[in-house]
């Protein structure tokens, strides 16, 4: 379940990140997001810290599972 959720992680960060750069950059979001969505450009600093945090609590569920094999 962990290895889901940190998959589903990376993929909110990316769509965040590119919330973020296409309002810095841009007109408008770029992303999947900001075609079914209007989220301000707060909403998606907090989707890209959120999925970083769901991606590492991912990636640390893996390495403590793998520490535990050896």
């Amino acid at each position: 379940m962990r290895e889901i959720v940190g998959i589903a992680g990376i993929v909110a960060a990316v769509q965040g990140a590119l919330g973020i750069c296409g309002r810095a950059f841009g007109e408008k979001p770029w992303g999947l997001l900001q075609q079914w969505f209007d989220i301000p450009h707060s909403g998606y600093v907090v989707i890209t810290v959120v999925g970083l945090g769901c991606a590492l609590w991912g990636e640390l569920g893996r390495l403590s599972r793998r520490g535990k094999r050896a």
